[in-house]
């Protein structure tokens, strides 16, 4: 709006009725607001219909696929995680900590066995603590370096 004064008649005489602010009645057009308001709740309604479209689409493709699965599936898929199910969660039956227990037992037992790999070769297998004190003893053995290639 501008500021200015206008020469239309209005209000007393030609000032207008606010000092400060002057209209002409064409500044102004109510029937373009209307219109927009009318296109603007129609292009609303158009897109809520759209999106209850989809949703009701999705929600029936979602249906559809859970009676394609077995009874037993889906009673199963209700109380146990998907696979693969970690210790300690429901549907696992043994307890995690006796797990590591039996494998660290396992472990420490399989480094303290002294028996033959291959008897041909003359590989054994021997402590941990008695392989330990042998290369204290003799040290490791040395192995020659491969000669560098050259680049061409």
């Amino acid at each position: 709006m501008s500021t200015d004064m206008h020469n239309s008649a209005h209000g007393t005489g030609n000032s207008p009725v606010h000092k400060d602010v002057s209209f002409e009645p064409r500044d102004l057009n109510p029937g373009i607001i209307i219109r927009y308001l009318v296109y603007l709740a129609i292009v609303t309604g158009i897109s809520l219909l759209i999106c209850l479209y989809v949703y009701r689409f999705t929600t029936n493709l979602a249906i559809e696929q859970e009676r394609q699965t077995s009874p037993v599936r889906r009673s199963v898929r209700a109380i146990y995680p998907p696979e693969p199910r970690l210790q300690g969660v429901p549907g696992h039956t043994t307890d995690p900590q006796q797990d590591l227990r039996n494998k660290m037992k396992a472990d420490a037992e399989a480094n303290e066995q002294l028996q033959w790999i291959d008897q041909k070769n003359g590989i054994a297998q021997i402590p941990v603590e008695d392989a330990m004190k042998i290369i204290a003893e003799k040290g490791l053995p040395v192995v020659p370096t491969p000669p560098a290639e050259k680049q061409k």
